[in-house]
């Protein structure tokens, strides 16, 4: 009883808020962490078909453009002038570099020939585009 009316009496007028940080910060890294695999996920690329397909050689540099013209590379999205950086440290680290174009089919042809002609700025002269082989 005198337990109950200390409270009644006193009140309780601070509120802890140690914890909801606590599990705001749990859930912010948990987003950061999730948000790159989510974006992998929902940008999918629908590439054409081919009879002959060739296999890539060690010092490659994938890109893939989006229906949306979106640019991915290595699997992460980046920007047209990020093609441009990255390809320039990939071609002098190795002259051989070769990049590879997997362009959905609903792509636009420009975004195509944008993201070429960055690379072709860089140094890089060798181009193949991903299709999927038919059997």
């Amino acid at each position: 009883m005198t337990f109950d009316r200390q409270l009644e009496d006193d009140g309780i007028y601070d509120i802890n808020i140690t914890p909801f940080v606590d599990v705001v910060l749990v859930l912010l890294v948990i987003f950061m962490v999730t948000a790159p695999m989510m974006v992998q996920q929902a940008l999918t690329v629908d590439l054409p078909n081919s009879q002959t397909a060739d296999s890539l050689e060690s010092s490659t540099l994938a890109i893939a453009i989006t229906a949306q013209g979106q640019y991915l590379l290595n699997g992460k999205l980046v920007l047209l002038e990020d093609l441009k950086v990255n390809a320039a440290q990939s071609y002098a680290q190795d002259q051989n570099t070769q990049v590879v174009f997997a362009a959905d089919l609903d792509s636009r042809h420009e975004a195509v020939i944008k993201a070429m002609d960055v690379i072709r700025q860089s140094g890089i002269t060798r181009f193949a585009f991903q299709v999927i082989k038919q059997d």
